[in-house]
């Protein structure tokens, strides 16, 4: 049987069957998508072509896209632990910043099986990182000063979204919030979904960091974290923020208020 009378019977253009990749031509499209792979393990092809568009390179969607699926990159293993999908429902997004943080704490095992405990901030504004402490053990005095270390630097919240954990429920984060006018929202219990935005940054901070790195000590765990909070908050391009970052979209609001108060 030729080759046309075969594509024809498995419904198949014969251009399709024999098309080779223009290597020399594509070289350059190659090379990045596989150094940046290689760099950023855990990216699709959304968050790849972003970021080369922010490197400046000029290769539309299409191309890219070929060359992504030639190269088997959406065959990639992404992490060693698959997480299950919660289909978290939307929530309004603040107007503002400091209008509405979300806090939450997440837990880890060291490569000698130690269980180790992060606590993540987040202003659901442009989602920037505000704090990710991590150790052993994070009582709520220690969540407090977290909080206030932050506060300097940044101004007290209107409201901190947050679920029903013992550290969350203390007397002392009651005081501390009435303290500074600080309105604690707590979402319903075995609802996480109603706390999506940090429910989100946590997904994406255990499969580019928790679930890629096999960790030794909290040392490690601390040094990744602080070089992947710069690169998530300064340099990774984000679509809810129309493929801004954490920082760029903050300094954009910042501006045009700036720009307001002239007038």
């Amino acid at each position: 049987m030729s080759q046309r009378t075969a594509c024809k019977a498995m419904n198949l253009s014969l251009s399709s069957y024999v098309y080779e990749p223009d290597t020399d031509r594509d070289r350059p499209v190659i090379d990045a998508l596989q150094q940046l792979a290689e760099k950023e393990p855990t990216y699709g092809f959304g968050l790849m072509f972003d970021t080369l568009r922010r490197e400046g390179k000029p290769w539309n969607h299409k191309r890219v896209y070929r060359i992504y699926k030639l190269l088997k990159l959406n065959m990639r293993r992404k992490g060693k632990k698959r997480l299950p999908s919660r289909n978290p429902k939307p929530l309004t997004v603040p107007k503002q910043i400091n209008q509405c943080w979300s806090m939450d704490f997440m837990s880890d095992a060291l490569a000698c099986g130690r269980r180790y405990r992060t606590f993540n901030v987040v202003d659901d504004f442009n989602r920037e990182a505000l704090a990710i402490e991590i150790d052993l053990n994070l009582p709520a005095p220690r969540a407090i000063r977290i909080l206030e270390r932050v506060a300097e630097q940044r101004g007290y919240p209107k409201k901190i979204r947050l679920d029903n954990g013992p550290e969350m429920t203390s007397v002392a984060l009651a005081d501390w919030a009435e303290t500074h006018g600080v309105t604690l929202d707590f979402i319903q219990p075995g609802k996480p979904t109603q706390n999506s935005f940090i429910e989100r940054f946590n997904r994406t901070y255990r499969t580019e960091v928790l679930d890629l790195y096999l960790f030794s000590s909290l040392t490690e765990v601390r040094g990744i974290t602080e070089k992947w909070i710069r690169k998530y908050n300064e340099e990774r391009p984000h679509q809810s923020l129309g493929k801004l970052t954490p920082v760029e979209y903050r300094k954009k609001y910042e501006q045009e208020n700036s720009n307001l108060g002239w007038h």
